[in-house]
């Protein structure tokens, strides 16, 4: 399909550079067909069934901003690198800023006697480096120089503050390995959780390690020539028998972030059924693809031409998700990584 498709303009303004507080007062439209419902995060539990199950992501993001020095000789020039996927115990891919100035074989010092060595250099400032040390010793050392990687849309207008290793953290955060965070996730609290639980809504962790390159916007005119980074993940045993069991019930999965749903789809049989599930998926969803194992997606709202937003546009039909992002910017939603959300149904079927 044609990128510009899923293009459609964002005021600056209407990017959230701060999280809504409490979390779960952020804004919630929701979308079922030509209809738009506006709430607050808070009242999901209302807006679900007893017996649904929530899917959340317990990826963990890590400090993996890192501000370096390149050594050549003599000559010094300062470098930013965004880990974006791990290679093996002591290797990282990473995005470099600006990464003209690097070639391979290149030195680079993070300070804390933490050092690597450039070892690959690709497109779109693409790196990856050999670092000194690995395994626990490595993340002990990028846990101490490095910063908790915000999205440039963010980080470029006002930087990192000490409040965001928390803000930019689910509630439930568990397993270390993402490079940015779940989004959907952010707006969960203790109370909401408690709500829900009073409603009869399970609640089911899957782990899927998000990397940087999941938010890009997509550069090639057409969707079929774009290339996704992959990510890790993982569905246990225990989820996929609870979700199999939910839906056998009668009840909906309700996937929390396009991360959960990526990971889910991955993990799905075609009958509908998940799967325990463990490797790496770089499975790209745009309209025409036939969901198997989520039936209800929260989701934050997403960038213009973004794989993100083709995959809602997959799930809740394109016209429909163009004419509510153009109700949600006239109303003043706030978008992106800090800003309100979405709860989406499927389109029917032959929606465009």
């Amino acid at each position: 399909m044609r990128t510009d498709l899923f293009d459609f303009d964002l005021p600056e303004d209407r990017i959230a550079l701060y999280p809504a507080e409490p979390r779960d007062s952020a804004r919630l439209l929701v979308v079922n067909g030509g209809t738009l419902d506006h709430r607050r995060a808070g009242d999901l539990p209302d807006l679900l069934q007893p017996g649904d199950a929530l899917v959340l992501n317990n990826t963990r993001v890590i400090p993996a901003a890192l501000e370096g020095v390149r050594v050549r000789g003599a000559l010094r020039a300062g470098v930013d690198f965004t880990l974006i996927k791990r290679v093996d115990q002591g290797r990282w891919r990473a995005f470099a800023r600006p990464a003209k100035k690097l070639e391979p074989g290149d030195r680079i010092e993070f300070g804390a006697g933490l050092g690597a060595t450039m070892t690959q250099k690709a497109d779109a400032g693409e790196v990856e480096l050999q670092f000194d040390v690995s395994a626990a010793e490595l993340d002990a050392a990028i846990a101490a120089v490095g910063h908790m990687p915000l999205p440039p849309y963010i980080a470029l207008k006002r930087g990192t503050a000490t409040e965001d290793a928390a803000s930019y953290q689910t509630i439930f955060a568990a397993k270390d390995g993402a490079v940015a965070a779940p989004t959907a996730g952010l707006h969960m609290t203790p109370e909401l959780f408690a709500s829900l639980d009073a409603r009869g809504v399970s609640r089911h962790f899957v782990t899927l390690h998000v990397g940087a390159g999941t938010f890009l916007p997509v550069k090639t005119e057409d969707t079929a020539d774009h290339i996704m980074h992959s990510e890790w993940g993982e569905v246990s045993a225990e989820t996929a028998a609870a979700l199999n069991d939910v839906r056998k019930r009668g009840g909906r999965v309700v996937a929390v972030g396009t991360t959960s749903l990526r990971l889910l789809e991955s993990a799905a049989r075609v009958d509908g059924s998940v799967e325990p599930w463990a490797g790496d998926t770089a499975i790209f969803i745009t309209p025409g693809y036939r969901f198997k194992a989520v039936d209800v997606l929260m989701t934050n709202f997403h960038l213009p031409r973004s794989t993100l937003f083709m995959l809602v546009s997959a799930f809740s039909g394109r016209e429909t998700m163009q004419a509510a992002y153009a109700e949600a910017i006239r109303d003043h939603y706030r978008f992106y990584s800090y800003g309100d959300a979405c709860l989406l149904f499927p389109a029917a079927a032959g929606a465009g």
